[in-house]
């Protein structure tokens, strides 16, 4: 194969939807990563999503003594959903329907009223008359919210007795740590009692589990027990949750249980719920369909009967169904909550008077709203850094939040920008931190005797990535009276996380919302400006801002990126190769991250591998938190674990958390990449990876790029029919049902 021309940006055409040469077959693989959507079993093990939950969470081992950031921030969620849990109990609310529901999903209700009020379900239960529904508990007072504290982790000899259970049913015995984290002290023994309970740890599939579970029960192992079916139903709803979803619809979790071979998927669910494995919902719906006729006086029924409203049910696992509820009520306090007038009248208004546009828009919105959403691209970001200034100015305590350490520096490289007498005092530090740096206490204002934190207005940037569980912790605590500004695009891809909350609160109109007017400049604005709408556009690009590589296939995929990164891109360009990322459909596969990963380690950084596979010099992807990625580099390794730098913050992984929660990162997923940008990005199309692509995906990974994209094409006409086509997946989610009987909705 020839090399790479000298100056290669200048032979391809800068227009994105040119294809000069014809795709052959990508390299069989799977980079699809298109998640599971509807299906809560779909093959989503290499896709964005999935692979960022499945590979990034804490792998449940031992901890360095002192308390890591990923730490704090894991503890405070826990503390968080036992809150919730608790505020839970005191209501002893039956679920209000499913009187005209019969059959298996009557007999699901029933099997979950008779756990709220304390009696065992049996068949007694579905033929009893319904009973009479109970007075609502008056809502409790607002507990002081807990200062986050570390979990404990699992005791070694919880642990050694784990492994030999694992090594009498053959499963290996590195499952050990993350099996006495998910199921307590006492884990060897409940692993014993129902071997299923395998499927609780990440990564486990049902086959594997049933392998164990024969190995363990010999004849007693049946695919009718009532554990399997239990088990296979708790691990639908985490695959579910894993592709978005916070609930799933009944006859979806049915039809998935009888794909996994569960012989009486309605008799799994229900026995499901009886356990208080689950929980069931029942959302009425808005009339979808023309109202029924009126019966005639001759039937006996009532005139005056009112229709029935059309409903679904909904199945769900506690800690998100709970979070759920929980972000609802926070969001429906503040929004129902008359903010603080504290600070300078006279300030806030001249800063009104002075902001142009959409801004001035944002700053009265603010000033009057204690939940505001703000929408627009990378430049829209100026308005919320005006706001920011324009509060410190009247005297509140405003900050602002993002999701990683790059987001904090280039917000704050805002505010230094603008200056002005609004900006922080001399000194002062800046009021921006990383939303896992605030929740813990390690960054921001720190928190009220209260345990609310310490603040007036909270701005929070690329609020597409909040989960439910993320965001009702962040909600919950906010102090009474504050300001919440949710603030980033609606076309980039959603959380990693299960929900869909910035999508949801758009949709539902509870609040008000500022559309930003702020354009994102240049051909690469330009560009993904139009991919936002579902328009591939031909852009010029007279600085090389955009430039196109046809690939025929895998092999080519593979030689053209390391070219481009290691070669092109620096030379014609003026873009370090450290400074380039890579962004690909997924992590298997010819042309994945793994694939791509090793290829540029052999041309950028080679060695042995001698630190777990990495080397100093490496560029890396860390994940603190299931959701969350982070890059960075090694600088080395040594007893404590392995040191990196990211985003000029320097990280220890301790060496136990190492292989799970640490990859090579020259090349990531859009899912991996979002949030952050570089001034140069890669996206890699191969020809497998048609599937996998939709107008989220392309629009977050070409909005990565700030000075330079190139775009290695291999999927002809499947880039454009997918931004022109394909939208987002959908979610289940609950949070506008649950917003719209405490909240009105607004013109917003």
């Amino acid at each position: 194969m020839s090399t790479e021309p000298e100056t290669p940006a200048t032979t391809e055409t800068p227009e994105v939807t040119e294809v000069t040469e014809p795709e052959a077959p990508g390299g069989a693989g799977d980079t699809g990563g298109a998640g599971t959507g509807g299906s809560p079993e779909g093959d989503a093990a290499e896709g964005d999503r999935t692979e960022g939950a499945t590979t990034e969470g804490d792998g449940g081992g031992g901890g360095a003594k002192q308390l890591t950031e990923a730490e704090a921030e894991l503890a405070a969620q826990r503390v968080e959903r036992e809150r919730i849990a608790r505020r839970k109990a005191e209501r002893q609310d039956a679920i209000d329907s499913g009187a005209k529901l019969s059959g298996k999903a009557a007999d699901l209700l029933a099997a979950v009223r008779a756990v709220e009020s304390g009696r065992p379900p049996s068949s007694t239960v579905f033929s009893a008359p319904e009973p009479a529904p109970r007075e609502a508990a008056p809502e409790p007072a607002r507990p002081a919210r807990p200062v986050p504290a570390a979990a404990p982790a699992p005791a070694p000899g919880a642990v050694d007795s784990v492994r030999g259970v694992l090594g009498e049913g053959g499963a290996p015995g590195t499952l050990a740590p993350q099996v006495a984290a998910a199921l307590g002290e006492d884990a060897a023994q409940r692993l014993r009692e129902d071997p299923w309970l395998l499927l609780r740890v990440g990564g486990v599939r049902p086959e594997q589990a049933d392998g164990f579970a024969r190995a363990l029960l010999g004849a007693a192992c049946a695919p009718d027990d009532e554990r399997r079916g239990r088990a296979v139903t708790g691990w639908l709803l985490e695959q579910a949750a894993v592709a978005g979803h916070t609930v799933l619809e009944m006859p979806a979790l049915v039809a998935a249980l009888g794909r996994q071979s569960v012989p009486d998927p309605e008799a799994a669910v229900l026995d499901t719920v009886a356990e208080a494995e689950a929980l069931v919902f029942e959302d009425a719906l808005e009339p979808a369909a023309p109202v029924p006729e009126p019966r005639s006086d001759d039937d006996g029924a009532d005139e005056d009967e009112p229709a029935e409203r059309p409903v679904r049910v909904l199945v769900g696992l506690e800690r998100y169904a709970l979070a759920e509820e929980a972000l609802a009520e926070g969001l429906a306090r503040l929004i129902n909550s008359a903010p603080k007038e504290d600070g300078s009248a006279a300030e806030w208004e001249r800063a009104t008077d002075s902001a142009r546009g959409s801004a001035a828009e944002l700053l009265r919105a603010v000033r009057t709203g204690g939940l505001v959403l703000h929408t627009g691209g990378e430049a829209s970001a100026a308005e919320p850094a005006t706001l920011l200034r324009a509060a410190t100015g009247a005297g509140l305590r405003a900050w602002a939040a993002t999701h990683a350490a790059d987001g904090r520096a280039r917000f704050a490289a805002l505010l230094d920008a603008a200056g002005g007498p609004e900006g922080p005092a001399a000194g002062a530090p800046v009021p921006v931190a990383t939303l896992a740096g605030l929740l813990s206490g390690a960054e921001g204002p720190g928190r009220d005797p209260e345990g609310a934190l310490d603040l007036d207005l909270l701005v929070v940037l690329d609020a597409p990535r909040l989960d439910v569980e993320g965001a009702a912790l962040l909600v919950e605590s906010l102090p009474d009276g504050a300001r919440l500004v949710l603030a980033g695009d609606p076309g980039v891809l959603w959380s990693a996380g299960p929900g869909r909350v910035f999508a949801d609160l758009l949709a539902a109109r509870v609040c008000p919302q500022i559309a930003s007017r702020v354009p994102d400049p240049g051909p690469l604005g330009e560009l993904v400006s139009g991919i936002g709408v579902g328009e591939l556009n031909q852009v010029e690009a007279p600085g090389k801002e955009v430039v196109i590589v046809p690939v025929r296939d895998a092999g080519e995929a593979v030689h053209r990126t390391v070219q481009l990164v290691a070669d092109s891109v620096p030379r014609a360009i003026g873009v370090p190769a450290g400074q380039t990322q890579v962004i690909v459909p997924g992590h298997g596969g010819a042309v994945g991250t793994r694939a791509l990963n090793a290829a540029l380690k052999e041309r950028l950084n080679p060695g042995p591998g001698r630190f777990g596979g990495f080397d100093p010099g490496d560029r890396v992807a860390w994940s603190p938190a299931p959701g969350r990625t982070l890059t960075g580099e090694v600088v080395r390794a040594d007893a404590e674990g392995l040191h990196l730098t990211c985003a000029g913050d320097d990280v220890v992984v301790p060496k136990e958390r190492v292989e799970q929660a640490v990859r090579h990162g020259w090349a990531v997923t859009a899912h991996q990449a979002a949030g952050a940008r570089w001034p140069a990005v890669v996206v890699v199309l191969p020809g497998d990876a048609a599937q996998a692509l939709s107008r989220p995906w392309v629009y977050t990974a070409f909005g990565r790029a700030e000075r330079h994209l190139s775009v290695v094409h291999g999927v002809e006409q499947a880039l454009a029919r997918a931004v022109a086509e394909v939208p987002a997946k959908p979610r289940t989610t609950r949070l506008p049902f649950l917003l719209a009987p405490q909240v009105p909705a607004t013109a917003g």
